[in-house]
């Protein structure tokens, strides 16, 4: 079969499992393809399954032959089905994303495409924004929540600055390098002192289930807050308590109460 892909990219890579499995059951889940005024046809799903079958060899290759679709919707058909690859790079899994939003002009029309969420296809967009360098250093491996902490790094820093920051905070986990980012609110040298704390293990605290509970375990953790102080505001938070109460009791009956 003649065929040719809808959209460039890089060098397509073979699972070591692909070309047995082929072999052995045959293809389980066929190309989607249209017919050219050649005669030939254009793979529009299915680039790495017909490479496989051309090195078993198999043929033919089973297909599904979609006719009448535009321009526009094969690229889209195509780009759906990259943007859904495990193995995809984050920066093309990005500007595939940012080709539906092209055709669309907006992140509702995106998600209902591609079924991803609206926060996870901004996420992604962001990435476009960061420094080339940077974008060079994003690896396969950084899936919609791998690429949280590089998302919000576009949207607090550029150009240069972006590249500081990155080399401040790479060392550290994601939610520590979203928490520094958050915090500085864009001012390098905020970002810095945020980094020291980091290093003395301020961040190293699990989320609690909601913010101020965070704070609260912050500041006895730093000192800031005294047991006693602590008793007493469980004390006052928690209504119809006798004042006897143990602070492991009233914690659990306010936990308990939520």
């Amino acid at each position: 079969m003649s065929a040719r892909r809808s959209t460039p990219g890089k060098k397509t890579r073979m699972s070591k499992n692909s070309r047995p499995a082929i072999r052995e059951k045959g293809l389980l889940s066929p190309l989607t393809v249209r017919p050219l005024t050649d005669g030939r046809f254009e793979i529009l799903v299915g680039q790495r399954r017909y490479l496989a079958c051309k090195l078993v060899p198999l043929d033919p290759v089973p297909c599904l032959i979609r006719e009448g679709l535009s321009d526009t919707d094969a690229i889209s058909l195509s780009l759906i089905e990259n943007v859904h690859r495990a193995d995809m790079h984050s920066i093309d899994k990005a500007k595939a994303l940012q080709a539906l939003y092209a055709k669309h002009g907006s992140y509702e029309g995106v998600a209902k495409e591609s079924a991803c969420s609206i926060a996870t296809i901004r996420r992604y967009l962001k990435l476009l924004e960061l420094p080339p360098i940077l974008q060079d250093r994003i690896g396969t491996a950084k899936g919609p929540s791998g690429i949280s902490a590089l998302s919000r790094l576009a949207s607090t820093f550029s150009g240069d600055e972006a590249v500081a920051a990155y080399h401040e905070i790479s060392g550290f986990t994601q939610r520590v390098q979203e928490e520094i980012l958050k915090r500085c609110d864009g001012d390098l040298e905020r970002l810095d002192e945020l980094v020291e704390e980091a290093q003395e293990g301020v961040f190293d605290i699990r989320r609690c289930g909601v913010a101020s509970g965070c704070q609260l375990v912050r500041d006895i953790v730093q000192g800031r807050l005294s047991e006693a102080e602590f008793s007493s505001m469980i004390r006052a938070a928690t209504p119809g308590n006798d004042g006897a109460a143990s602070t492991t009791t009233m914690l659990r009956d306010a936990a308990t109460s939520l």
